[in-house]
């Protein structure tokens, strides 16, 4: 096997040939930066807003803001390199693409293989919460439909096991059997990605539409949460800021960053935009911008209104008019619930196939997956293929483990687009040309020195404010071993980092997004990295056996 085979590189001029700016596949051009944002917007607040959040305060309290802002400046980092590309490379590839120009095909492959965790796998977890807030929506109605409709076969088996009574233990003892084989399904969830998957497959225009009702919906029941909730904060709620220290804050890492997961599938959309170059950049840096606000002022209302210690459930915006009898806003909740994560299923479920059909252009998948539908100019045949990716595991998995696998596989697709732009030759002053203006171009800030000062700065105040932090981290026993492994590899990068800084004059928006998605690493379980592990090593079987030897670029 040739060792070079592997990364070898895509040029951006013949990617753009085959996709982008031309008009050879087909793909509708509708897309503003308006539906862009919204587009953003709509896959951003969704599951993380009405469902995640909760856990992110039952675990970090009041100061889970800042673990809001930490997200939101690595997403915002992230970002700005993920515009870079956008606007060098406006083709539907996302960071797949980006990765097959800066690193080379494995690399791409990798990074395509991971953003399955985010836009499908992803899609189980909204399934799920949605799923639950349209339940308590039909019930309003006076409509209930069986406990073993509503919940996961696994849920279920769990709670029996445990003798946790409840909706789990319910479904599993009422549950009609076949064969000895109970019938325990998420009935909902299933239903709406079957009506998902069939929109995005009628058409771009159709579900844009969708998209921006649904957006406009959410975002005004979310200011009545807001404006309804302030007259209910209690500032005593407030302290301590931080009941579980900083580790707290640390421990809603994976739902916290799942919340921001999102703003990135705009640019999978670039092949249907207007003006990508222009456009796209702008949609992913509005939608994130205005999602921070709503998440850190909607954290505050949350944790105002209660403790802490009663958010730990999976509806939070509605426990909180619960304990506060404000019944009328448990109905409007739900219904925002219902609008918001809708859309998000709706962003996500049309991200995954564009995706492969950038892949299956290359060669990396078969043909099918690139085929787009002579009537509704979509990639028909992978959205059909999405739809049986997002809805055959809500048969057997919970919503528990798709959040952290999903958020661990956006986190290292993020740190590979930051080091990708890196690795992308500069652009010149002399380039930009009148047929460049109002085109992204990421600023240059020269890293050598800011960086390092950066590095020292934290450390210092590190040991002036928190002397043993150190002796914990560098004092690795069997039991803090897989708290502390990855923060001392996130120490040895910081580093390497500021070597390179130093040494390469780096540019320093990329670097610091790359060092703050890897520091949210950090915050992941152990058991996060085994199944990450798992699904890699199942990835690269998969490159080995076929991609590979298929690939356009095996000459």
């Amino acid at each position: 096997m040739n060792f070079n085979s592997l990364f070898r590189k895509k040029s951006a001029n013949v990617i753009l040939q085959e996709g982008g700016d031309g008009e050879s596949h087909g793909l509708h051009k509708v897309l503003t930066v308006r539906d862009l944002t919204f587009f953003g917007i709509a896959a951003i607040i969704g599951g993380g807003t009405f469902s995640a959040i909760g856990n992110a305060c039952y675990s970090g309290g009041p100061g889970v803001i800042l673990l809001y802002i930490i997200c939101a400046i690595a997403c915002g980092f992230t970002a700005l390199c993920y515009a870079e590309f956008a606007a060098r490379v406006p083709v539907s590839g996302s960071a797949y693409t980006y990765a097959y120009v800066s690193f080379g095909e494995l690399f791409a492959w990798i990074i395509g293989w991971a953003l399955l965790m985010e836009y499908s796998i992803g899609n189980i977890y909204i399934a799920f919460s949605w799923s639950g807030y349209f339940t308590n929506l039909l019930d309003g109605f006076g409509i209930h439909l069986p406990e073993w409709l509503t919940i996961n076969y696994k849920a279920a088996h769990q709670a029996f096991i445990e003798n946790k009574t409840g909706e789990g233990f319910l479904a599993w003892s009422m549950a009609p059997q076949l064969g000895g084989l109970r019938i325990i399904f998420d009935l909902p969830a299933v239903m709406v990605n079957v009506f998902i998957t069939w929109l995005v497959y009628k058409g771009t225009k159709e579900s844009r539409n969708f998209s921006n009702i649904m957006v406009m919906i959410k975002l005004i029941v979310i200011v009545l949460v807001i404006i309804v909730g302030c007259f209910y904060i209690d500032i005593k709620n407030w302290t301590p800021f931080m009941p579980n220290g900083f580790g707290g804050v640390m421990g809603g890492v994976s739902a916290v960053f799942f919340a921001y997961i999102g703003f990135d599938a705009v640019s999978t959309l670039a092949e249907e935009s207007k003006n990508p170059q222009r456009d796209l950049p702008r949609g992913m840096m509005y939608s994130l911008i205005i999602c921070t606000i709503v998440y850190i002022i909607l954290a505050l209302v949350l944790t105002g209104m209660v403790t802490y210690s009663a958010l730990g459930v999976s509806d939070p915006l509605a426990e909180i008019f619960k304990l506060k009898g404000v019944k009328w806003m448990l109905f409007i909740v739900s219904i925002a619930a219902v609008v918001a994560m809708t859309s998000v299923l709706l962003v996500f479920q049309m991200g995954q196939p564009r995706i492969w059909m950038s892949m299956s252009r290359d060669g990396l998948l078969p043909k099918r997956f690139s085929a787009i539908h002579p009537k509704y100019k979509t990639p028909g045949f992978a959205t059909i293929i999405t739809g049986l990716v997002v809805g055959v595991p809500l048969f057997f998995t919970d919503e528990n483990f798709v959040l952290d696998f999903t958020s661990i596989g956006t986190l290292f697709a993020f740190v590979l687009v930051c080091g990708g732009v890196l690795m992308l030759p500069p652009q010149k002053n002399e380039d930009y040309t009148e047929a460049t203006k109002g085109k992204f171009r990421l600023p240059y800030i020269n890293a050598k020195y800011i960086f390092p000062s950066i590095i020292i700065t934290a450390l210092s105040l590190i040991l002036y404010f928190v002397p043993e932090f150190f002796t914990n981290q560098f004092h690795i026993t069997q039991e803090n071993a897989n708290t502390n492994v990855p923060m001392l590899v996130f120490f040895i990068l910081c580093i390497i980092m500021t070597v390179l800084s130093f040494l390469k004059n780096l540019s320093l928006i990329p670097v610091l997004g790359l060092v703050s998605c890897c520091y949210l690493l950090t915050g992941m379980a152990g058991s996060n990295w085994i199944w990450f592990s798992i699904w890699l090593s199942i990835g690269l079987c998969v490159y080995f056996l076929y991609s590979r030897s298929h690939s356009k670029l095996n000459v």
